[in-house]
């Protein structure tokens, strides 16, 4: 990939007619290295948000060194890039051959589930000649409110909290190591989403009476977007800290936590030519297809900026999106602000594309990504501290020891 500066750069030497995905390496850089000394756990990357090999390696180098794998593909990929890391299958169904051939193949231990049928199924597909394995680490999923996000994922997977301890009960005694884990929904708003998600965590296990090894508060740290200001991700880490302290587990448990948004948003941006305007409305060429699915499809709004060599003096107004496709259906609703003076051959930079923006695109109707770059600016948008270091906020009480049992 070649380096440029900024957006303007590209533009300026380039003069792309297909859009240009803008990747920031020290961006994703200071996230890692964010997350792997603040987070008091360990930060598994949620793969699903962005596989780029470049940016799985990135993280890595910033100090990553577990990831969250929801397919045998992605098993594949973080295995072949990164031979050490720590891979933990978290989609609670699985086929059985893709459990086993992680098991017996590319060594995984660590699996999800939310049923007693799943349970069966990972016994036997890790077991050897008829023996079950011995190092499973099961982490029975909860399911918990997304009250507190922005896109809910409370409706498909997780086990209630009164069926909860059965289910517990027979996961000891398939595993080395038991867990619970849960997910508070994309994008979470407020802190308490995970404190509220903990107080259940607590009920099922003083109903279920086991020893739980391992707490997997899963991912929905959030990322910073136009009308989306989030608290800092070190209160984040403070609640859910405090909340960990007083749960009853084993004294030797640990604490984990599965970022995909927060540790990829920042990492990429997309560099877009305006093809027509038509009112307030701009024809541009990535869309619904592309980079912008969840633009089109669950209303998200990106930082834009007019990219011009010369700074437009225009009032700001409110602009909607075309996408380059046949389908009406290729419609971002925004609303976008830029410069009213926004014409047909201008460029416009999108930001916090890193996560599921270059994970979603297809090559439908024939429009696909145009090259990718190296740009090294700062990101249009970021909760992460620059070179990565935490600072504790002033309102959060240091956090004492709690007693476990």
């Amino acid at each position: 990939m070649h380096n440029h500066h900024n957006a303007l750069r590209v533009a300026t030497e380039l003069q792309p007619a297909a859009p240009v995905t803008l990747v920031r390496p020290d961006a994703a850089l200071d996230a890692a290295r964010f997350f792997a000394s603040a987070f008091p756990g360990k930060s598994f990357y949620a793969v699903k948000a962005n596989p780029s090999p470049h940016l799985i390696e990135t993280l890595w180098e910033g100090g990553i060194r577990h990831f969250d794998v929801a397919s045998i593909a992605e098993v594949r990929l973080v295995r072949g890039l990164l031979p050490q890391a720590v891979l933990a299958f978290m989609h609670p169904v699985k086929a059985e051959e893709a459990i086993a051939e992680a098991y017996h193949v590319h060594g995984v231990r660590i699996f999800s589930l939310d049923t007693h049928e799943e349970l069966a199924k990972i016994v036997r597909s890790c077991a050897t000649d008829g023996v079950p394995a011995a190092d499973l680490t099961l982490c029975v999923r909860l399911k918990v409110s997304s009250g507190y996000s922005k896109l809910s994922l409370a409706s498909k997977f997780g086990i209630g909290v009164a069926d909860a301890p059965a289910l517990l009960l027979a996961a000891r005694q398939a595993a080395d190591a038991l867990g619970i884990c849960f997910h508070v929904g994309s994008q979470a708003m407020s802190p308490a989403a995970y404190a509220d998600a903990l107080a259940f965590v607590r009920a099922a296990i003083v109903e279920a009476g086991v020893t739980v090894d391992v707490i997997d508060v899963g991912g929905g740290f959030p990322s910073r977007y136009p009308g989306m200001e989030p608290p800092s991700l070190e209160t984040y880490f403070a609640v859910i800290e405090r909340a960990y302290e007083s749960l009853p587990i084993s004294y030797s448990a640990e604490l984990w936590c599965e970022p995909g948004r927060a540790l990829s948003a920042d990492y990429a941006s997309v560099l877009v030519r305006v093809e027509k305007r038509r009112g307030e409305e701009l024809y541009i060429n990535d869309g619904a297809y592309g980079s912008l699915f969840d633009a089109a499809h669950v209303e998200w709004r990106y930082p834009v900026k007019l990219v011009r060599a010369d700074a437009s003096q225009a009032e700001p107004m409110d602009f909607a999106f075309y996408g380059p496709t046949c389908d009406d259906m290729d419609h971002m609703k925004g609303p976008f602000e830029l410069p009213a003076d926004v014409k047909a051959g201008d460029y416009i930079e999108i930001g916090q594309l890193g996560a599921y923006g270059q994970a979603m695109r297809t090559g439908f109707n024939g429009f696909t990504n145009g090259d990718t770059v190296i740009v090294t600016d700062a990101p249009m948008a970021s909760l992460i501290p620059m070179g990565g270091e935490a600072v504790v906020p002033a309102n959060v009480v240091p956090l004492g020891v709690a007693a476990r049992v």
